[in-house]
């Protein structure tokens, strides 16, 4: 797969799921990149937190690849750059806050000096090879969200990015109808959209209303409130810096990444009347009514520090009986378990809690169908390529992209070759692609043989039998058995001790036999017995040592 006179699309991430978005751009053999993110991992994958995309269709063309653009700073279109940028010697361009958050990661990675990051004004424009990027601010709940308009000899695409409408932003200066109309009596190709909320009737609503909202919550509280927002969510801070204001709190900010937020943005020139904060420490001298939380760990993350809070493990913040939390976020998918988790850890100390199905303390970053309908009236592509999104969401998308009138709509999952000109829009191949872990420090496949066998140890346990043989497969003491994670709780040293016998018995009916045939007829006998114990097939270890004399 090599793109010739042609313009393709091609996601590598993004497609049939919410979050890890990665998408290539093809033209006259050369690629680009659009974003380079990541997603948390489910029960599925156990012990690992970060998600990553397989990006080997492109490792193998890297000679090909011009530079990666990044259209905003959130994890899902950020996060795998620390991790897999050091794969490819290209260029990274990002507008000055989304650049502000890489350089940060780069730093921690110890990789800042390896890694060229080009900051791009706003509403700037990238030129790499056949491509021209041209920076479109759009709303979004981060710091300059930006759409990219992508000009190709075959045409030019909209790729939205995330985004909504918003008639009063509280930070940066979104591209008008006006703007928007004259991109697309520009003529545009295909449009690549966001459909996250393409089941949400309404419009997803301004922030302007998230703060008389919190405002009529937060006021009259007799006790300590905290707010839980996601990190990133810039002009909620900021929304939360005048609620604080307004209801007459203190205010204390409790996250590492809410830090890095707050410190990358007024470095760029967000944030600047953000109010004074107070020290963790100093928060819990001030009387409960004056004060204000502001907390990381809206989707339920173990380590973050609303999950310490509730469960009283934070070394300073505490909130007791009579205090309120607010979710000032939406629930993502996959997430329910353990933001439950939390919300009855804290109502098990009889804390209040509110979310926005109670009230009016949160409004999406995406799109809903009246943002979408507006958007195609303006850009009038000749093609929809609905990304970022589930299934459901993306087949939804194209059938409303068909019913205001775009001529075609093509539904990709990750690794569709889509060819979008010459010609009429088709998927011209099914490229490899795959996920990644972040397992401690190193990158695995997510389907290998490690989280293979680990899944299988968290669902069926863990037999390792020690056997002590002389020269000609005698046994030299009784097989040594440990069972780990396998159910037989109070009954555990009987069926210890029928393992023992089948690993012995199995010593003596294999005598003569390779050491190979030994280990796997000791296995099959254990695990055997196993299962006839407990219905289970635990992961079953053997290790022979032989002792001559």
């Amino acid at each position: 797969m090599k793109p010739g006179k042609e313009l393709i699309f091609l996601p590598l991430g993004g497609s049939g799921e919410i979050g890890m978005n990665v998408n290539l751009y093809g033209c006259n053999g050369k690629w680009i990149m659009v974003d380079l993110g990541m997603t948390f991992a489910d029960p599925s994958l156990p012990g690992v937190e970060l998600v990553l995309p397989d990006l080997s269709f492109i490792e193998d063309r890297q000679k090909d690849l011009l530079g990666i653009v990044l259209t905003h700073g959130h994890e899902d279109h950020i996060g795998a750059i620390p991790y897999l940028v050091g794969d490819f010697d290209v260029p990274l361009f990002a507008t000055p806050f989304t650049a502000g958050l890489i350089r940060k990661k780069l730093i921690e990675e110890g990789i800042e000096r390896d890694v060229e990051l080009n900051v791009v004004p706003l509403e700037g424009e990238v030129n790499l090879g056949p491509f021209k990027c041209r920076y479109v601010p759009l709303a979004h709940s981060i710091p300059e969200g930006n759409a990219l308009l992508i000009e190709t000899p075959y045409g030019k695409i909209f790729h939205t990015g995330d985004w909504k409408l918003d008639e009063a932003p509280v930070l940066g200066v979104p591209s008008t109808a006006a703007e928007l109309t004259a991109l697309g009596d520009e003529g545009i190709l295909a449009l690549v959209g966001d459909s996250t909320n393409v089941f949400n009737p309404e419009a997803s609503g301004s922030e302007t209303g998230v703060r008389e909202g919190l405002d009529k919550v937060i006021a009259g509280h007799k006790g300590r409130v905290l707010v839980t927002t996601f990190a990133s969510n810039a002009a909620r801070l900021h929304t939360l810096g005048e609620v604080a204001k307004d209801t007459g709190r203190k205010l204390c900010v409790v996250g590492r990444s809410l830090d890095r937020i707050l410190e990358v943005s007024r470095s760029v020139g967000y944030l600047k009347d953000f109010p004074p904060t107070v020290s963790h420490e100093e928060a819990m001298r001030v009387p409960r009514d004056k004060l204000l939380i502001v907390s990381t760990g809206a989707q339920g993350e173990a380590r973050a520090a609303l999950s310490r809070i509730a469960e009283g493990d934070h070394s300073h913040i505490k909130l007791e009986r009579g205090d309120l939390v607010v979710y000032s976020s939406k629930q993502i998918p996959g997430n329910e378990l353990s933001i439950g988790r939390v919300q009855n850890a804290l109502a098990a100390k009889g804390i209040e809690i509110i979310t926005d199905r109670q009230a009016h303390v949160h409004v999406s970053g995406h799109p809903g169908v009246p943002e979408l309908e507006a958007m195609y009236g303006w850009i009038r592509p000749q093609i929809s390529i609905p990304v970022h999104g589930e299934r459901r969401h993306m087949e939804e998308h194209a059938r409303l992209a068909r019913r205001f009138g775009v001529p075609e709509a093509v539904v990709p999952v990750n690794g569709s070759a889509i060819r979008l000109a010459p010609g009429k829009p088709q998927i011209i191949s099914h490229e490899p692609v795959g996920r990644l872990v972040l397992d401690g420090d190193v990158i695995l496949p997510a389907d290998g043989a490690t989280m293979l066998a680990r899944r299988r140890m968290m669902h069926n346990g863990l037999i390792a039998v020690f056997v002590v043989l002389d020269g000609k497969n005698r046994l030299l003491a009784p097989p040594q058995v440990q069972s780990h994670g396998v159910p037989v709780e109070d009954d555990r040293d009987e069926f210890i001790n029928n393992c023992v016998s089948a690993a012995s018995e199995a010593v003596a009916k294999t005598r003569g036999k390779s050491e190979d045939a030994l280990a796997e007829a000791i296995r099959v006998a254990v695990r055997r017995t196993a299962r006839d114990w407990t219905g289970k097939k635990p992961i079953t270890e053997v290790t022979i040592t032989r002792v001559k004399g």
